[in-house]
């Protein structure tokens, strides 16, 4: 029996490893893809657990979905309920996370929020707008989604080198820097 006939055979009565090697390269390709409409993919790739669920919440779905349509070359029907049972563990797994942020400190959630501001500057930048008033909000949402970046940058490194600030007195010693001011030469001529 040649390899051609094996690989056949191998399809035909379904391999359940190769199945979910797949979901999992499938897992991992979403999970980076999800960066890629960042205005600055390199310098706004922060890893994101909401990123990371939202990954789960495809995977589990991909899953079932899949399972589904390929049935015919999975027969085992109790190893076929586990699968369908863990795509649905990790669809609601994934939604439950995402929605309750358990997880998410302030350190992770500005890691987050720095790709999700990111592609904020990315479309509003690149839409085709020619309505002025609409035009004038994107432009602010830009100046706005830059300074945060910066904000959020500066905090993650303050909070890492010095930790958390959780009194008054505290946050009175380590204010947040003005960003207005240091956004670059090209940033600042959009807004002039």
């Amino acid at each position: 029996m040649n390899s051609k006939e094996n690989n056949h055979k191998e399809m035909k009565k379904g391999n359940y490893a190769k199945f979910f090697a797949m979901i999992a390269t499938a897992m991992v390709a979403m999970f980076f893809l999800m960066y890629t409409n960042s205005y600055q993919i390199i310098d706004h790739f922060w890893f994101s657990e909401t990123r990371l669920f939202m990954t789960l919440v495809m995977a589990g779905s991909m899953i079932i979905i899949m399972l589904l349509f390929m049935l015919n070359m999975y027969k085992k029907r109790s190893a076929n309920i586990a699968v369908i049972s863990l795509g649905i563990l990790l669809i609601a797994g994934g939604i439950g996370l995402v929605r309750s942020q358990i997880t998410v400190t302030g350190v992770d959630y500005m890691e987050g929020m720095i790709p999700h501001h990111s592609i904020a500057i990315l479309t509003s930048e690149r839409a085709q707008i020619k309505d002025i008033r609409v035009r004038k909000l994107a432009d602010e949402i830009i100046k706005a989604q830059r300074r945060e970046i910066m904000e959020m940058q500066w905090l993650i490194n303050d909070i890492r080198e010095n930790g958390v600030v959780e009194t008054e007195d505290e946050r009175k010693k380590r204010p947040v820097p003005e960003f207005e001011g240091l956004l670059d030469e090209e940033t600042q001529n959009l807004y002039e």
